[in-house]
């Protein structure tokens, strides 16, 4: 956790937000990240999704299962999904969401947008084409050769 906390100051002093991630196997650290939003302009380029890619090349997979995450808030939404997509077996944090909202990185929006049926969400959001789209999960479904994730 202590370098989690030390890469989220190095990134505060580079330019970037307060957030760094470590992702560790067997004891030993594998991979490190941390805020790299304004650098990069990417919205994804948070400390733990960057660890997090980190981690998948230096192991050559997209299972993490055997990997802790270190990191020095509470995950955002889509760090925490990205957290459980990779299958992390434990995660640890420090700071909190409401920690990180007390500094103006408050995701609340988020998590009340994702509950709200589509149609009441501030984006406007609408399905088209389903009937074109479904054909290709009916081809991933009868696929034998696919590897599940």
């Amino acid at each position: 956790m202590r370098r989690a906390i030390e890469l989220s100051m190095e990134s505060v002093k580079t330019g970037g937000g307060p957030f760094g991630a470590v992702i560790v196997k067997n004891e030993i650290i594998i991979a490190q990240g941390w805020n790299h939003v304004t650098q990069w302009n990417d919205p994804t380029a948070h400390a733990e999704v960057t660890a997090i890619r980190e981690a998948c090349k230096t192991l050559n997979t997209f299972d993490l299962s055997e990997c802790e995450i270190y990191t020095s808030c509470e995950p955002c939404p889509m760090c925490f999904g990205a957290i459980y997509w990779a299958r992390i077996s434990k995660m640890y944090f420090a700071n909190t969401r409401y920690d990180a909202a007390n500094i103006n990185f408050d995701d609340s929006f988020i998590y009340d947008e994702i509950i709200l049926p589509f149609e009441k969400r501030k984006i406007p959001t609408f399905q088209i084409l389903r009937n074109e789209a479904i054909e290709t999960f009916k081809l991933w479904s009868k696929k034998d050769d696919k590897i599940p994730y």
